[in-house]
């Protein structure tokens, strides 16, 4: 069974006490949050939403054979 461990190989980029640490994860936050917020990709767009032209169909022919 393989074990795997995560560590940090390199020590954060300079700055005064990891100011330049809180610094890119602020950036890294803003930028996802962007990225996500502006996703062109809306899902909702391509779900079919009431009757289709099938079922309009159906049912006038029903509604014609039912009215005379």
């Amino acid at each position: 069974m393989a074990t795997i461990n995560s560590t940090s190989l390199s020590a954060p980029a300079g700055g005064r006490d990891g100011q330049a640490g809180i610094f890119a994860e602020i950036r890294d936050f803003c930028h996802q949050f962007l990225v996500r917020a502006f996703d062109p990709y809306r899902p909702e767009l391509h779900y079919m939403r009431g009757p289709g032209p099938a079922w309009r169909a159906k049912q006038a022919a029903s509604s014609q054979r039912h009215s005379t």
